[in-house]
């Protein structure tokens, strides 16, 4: 976990308001994505550039 990751309690306020709904493939981690997208926006790096850890680039642009 990151510095800037979020936190369980974080995690516990988001999470009422995410989708649990399962269309088709699978669903992520949702924390890990939102983690992924955060690192996004905080660093300003190219989403090529999203480390490995919060899953592939290609499934945190896919959520935006």
């Amino acid at each position: 976990m990151s510095r800037f990751d979020m936190s369980e309690l974080e995690c516990s306020f988001i999470e009422p308001v995410l989708s649990n709904k399962v269309l088709g493939v699978a669903r992520v981690d949702d924390r890990r994505v939102l983690n992924g997208i955060f690192y996004k926006l905080r660093t300003g790096v190219p989403w090529r550039n999203v480390p490995r850890r919060y899953g592939p680039y290609t499934t945190v642009v896919s959520i935006l």
